[in-house]
């Protein structure tokens, strides 16, 4: 595996917070991102006004003010993760529908490898990987629907009897794990040699397709499929959720999706 250093580790790993209703919260999870070295905060719909004017947020960040100010505040969902290539959402619960889940330390191996491979590929002109991580609201945590943008799941294996965490430790807990694997890589980076096996590896001869690009295709599925009458949309079972887990679980590359796209837009025309 190859290297990646500390800023390349900062830049490309984003904590993202959905409707948070309390601003201690928010400068409690700057503290713990700026002890485990990242720095990019985006707030979707924050349930409180005028974040950097409340005392408790400056105060619970401790020496990370200065996340909290260079914090984005996001009106959607869709804004805060358009840029993003990788979404992993945090979750407690478990779901009807499996979905690619990992604990906190075999997510953090899988991440770093990732990052090491997008970031460290001078052969091939590709832009550069980003994931986000993504935490619900204190009292509800993630939606299905959150949820079900999300790449993969994470779960920190607490106690059965009490497995709820405080927003802020949750957020600890991913951080130390990716911190604690970051400095393992770079301990170790010339043991092995990464695989080619998709978008992401070393050898690839495309980027990685960014959330956005994926949408655009699955929006444009979903319309071809009506328009053939292979979907209902007002019975639509688990047919584009399925579709979708399969085209997240596979990491389309921007070259793919347009191919994708262009097969979709011909049968359009044959239709009409």
């Amino acid at each position: 595996m190859n290297k990646i250093n500390s800023a390349q580790f900062a830049e490309h790993i984003s904590v993202i917070l959905m409707r948070t209703t309390h601003p201690g919260n928010v400068g409690a999870v700057a503290r713990a991102m700026k002890n485990m070295g990242l720095f990019h905060l985006r707030l979707v719909k924050p349930e409180f006004n005028k974040l950097v004017s409340e005392e408790e947020a400056l105060a619970r960040a401790a020496g990370a003010e200065d996340l909290i100010h260079a914090s984005q505040t996001c009106s959607t969902l869709d804004e805060a993760i358009a840029n993003c290539h990788v979404v992993i959402g945090a979750s407690a619960r478990s779901r009807k529908m499996p979905w690619p889940l990992m604990n906190p330390r075999d997510c953090a191996h899988h991440v770093i490898q990732r990052l090491a491979s997008s970031l460290t590929d001078s052969s091939v002109d590709k832009a550069p990987l980003k994931i986000a991580f993504l935490f619900g609201q204190e009292a509800s945590g993630l939606s299905n629907e959150e949820l079900q943008r999300c790449h993969y799941h994470v779960n920190i294996p607490a106690v059965a009897e009490f497995s709820s965490l405080n927003l802020a430790m949750a957020v600890q807990v991913i951080a130390y794990e990716l911190r604690m694997a970051f400095l393992l890589q770079a301990e170790q980076a010339d043991v092995q040699t990464a695989p080619v096996l998709s978008p992401e590896s070393d050898s690839w001869d495309e980027s990685i397709a960014s959330v956005s690009e994926v949408e655009g295709f699955l929006a444009h599925l979903e319309q071809t499929l009506i328009q053939t009458e292979f979907h209902d949309p007002a019975n639509p079972r688990q047919l584009m959720m399925r579709l979708r887990r399969l085209f997240q679980r596979t990491h389309l590359d921007q070259r793919e999706v347009k191919i994708l796209r262009g097969i979709l837009s011909s049968i359009q025309k044959h239709i009409q």
